[in-house]
């Protein structure tokens, strides 16, 4: 007896999804990228139109005041969707934990002088806050935002934002010895500490900006730009010897953070500023207003962290942000 197997290739009609392939072709294989984040967001067949605001669809482009003829043409440099990026942060916290487990178990922080204990606390714990508003205001974003390749990363940089704020409480904890009172004065500092009340005032200010895209652009351009190397570069560098260079390996996912949110930051606002003039006015009014406040805000912060240096370290944060407003091809 014989048995004939037959085989037959099976050719594809196309090589990715269909809202994909309107876009880049049927015969055009797609990223994981691309298919996250292509058209993923509803534009038809709604049922209701949300009640606090029946002037506007659930997803609606007149929620800013930028203009975009395709709001999909903004790209993530990184090509972060839910799968790559979990994976890229879970191997970040892997080595960070090593890194926080070696500083509890070595007592690293435990046995500093009381003034180096008090100005750790005194400015970095009360960033905790800090953070937590920018969660706020990266959900803020991603909930009336334009568009998945938009709002799938404000996302994820609102989750980034709580575990930084999650590292500093370790910080905090390490600093007093897990009592819970160096979280206690950081909440108290960023209650009521002259030093803290112009950085409290512009996170609170955020919270009530409309323009979800003037907000990105306040928040993670302008307001990170400046306070993120002023604290992080400038601060731990002067701070971080005093505990044995303690200090700097634990806040060194944070740096790592910023550099590679700053890849995307700049390609989302240069995509914007490329599409048309008015766009380009229009964010460089935002980033105009919002430095010149933002700068104002960190000054008394910058005295407290790092003394008589302090102005001279925020003049120079502010002339390499301005540089990097310029590479962007807006003005501030």
């Amino acid at each position: 007896m014989q048995v004939d197997i037959k085989t037959t290739d099976i050719h594809p009609v196309r090589q990715t999804f269909s809202h994909v392939a309107r876009r880049l072709g049927a015969d055009k294989a797609a990223s994981r990228y691309q298919e996250a984040t292509l058209d993923m967001q509803p534009t038809t067949n709604w049922h209701y139109r949300p009640l606090w605001d029946a002037e506007r669809a659930v997803f609606d482009t007149r929620r800013t005041n930028i203009v975009m003829a395709d709001w999909y043409a903004f790209k993530d440099p990184r090509h972060y969707y839910y799968g790559v990026y979990t994976m890229a942060r879970a191997k970040q916290q892997e080595g960070a934990d090593k890194q926080f487990e070696f500083a509890e178990k070595r007592n690293l922080l435990g046995g500093l002088d009381d003034a180096t204990r008090d100005a750790l606390v005194a400015v970095l714990v009360p960033l905790r806050h800090y953070e937590w508003g920018s969660n706020m205001n990266n959900t803020y974003c991603c909930a009336y935002g334009y568009g998945t390749a938009v709002t799938q990363a404000c996302n994820y940089a609102a989750m980034d934002r709580l575990g930084i704020a999650q590292y500093l409480s370790r910080i905090g904890l390490l600093l007093d010895g897990n009592q819970g009172s160096a979280l206690e004065a950081g909440k108290a500092a960023w209650l009521a500490d002259p030093a803290w009340q112009g950085v409290r005032r512009v996170t609170e200010n955020l919270f009530v900006t409309k323009d979800w895209f003037e907000l990105f652009v306040a928040q993670n351009l302008v307001f990170d730009g400046l306070l993120y190397p002023l604290v992080y570069r400038h601060y731990v560098d002067s701070a971080s010897p005093r505990t044995g260079n303690a200090l700097a390996m634990l806040t060194e996912f944070m740096n790592d953070w910023y550099a590679e949110t700053t890849r995307w930051v700049d390609a989302t606002v240069k995509t914007a500023a490329d599409e048309s003039p008015a766009n380009r006015a229009r964010l460089a009014g935002w980033v105009a207003t919002w430095g010149d406040e933002v700068q104002r805000a960190v000054a008394p912060l910058a005295a407290l962290a790092l003394g008589a240096q302090g102005p001279a370290a925020l003049a120079t944060v502010r002339a390499e942000f301005d540089t990097r407003i310029a590479r962007l091809g807006i003005t501030s």
